[in-house]
């Protein structure tokens, strides 16, 4: 099974941590959660956030 990138990662990262208002040294557990989500997708198998289902 194959997993998100780490850009794929990185992106969805930033867009968690802007959504929480840009907390200071939470880096890990934007990193954490945009991981298990994206992951958790691929297990769905869903190609993409957003995508119609």
């Amino acid at each position: 099974m194959a997993h998100p990138t780490e850009e794929q990662i990185r992106k969805r990262a930033f867009e968690l941590w802007e959504q929480a208002g840009k907390p200071e040294g939470r880096e890990d557990e934007f990193w954490d959660q945009a991981q298990r989500e994206l992951q958790g997708a691929e297990e769905r198998g869903a190609p993409n956030k957003g995508a119609d289902i």
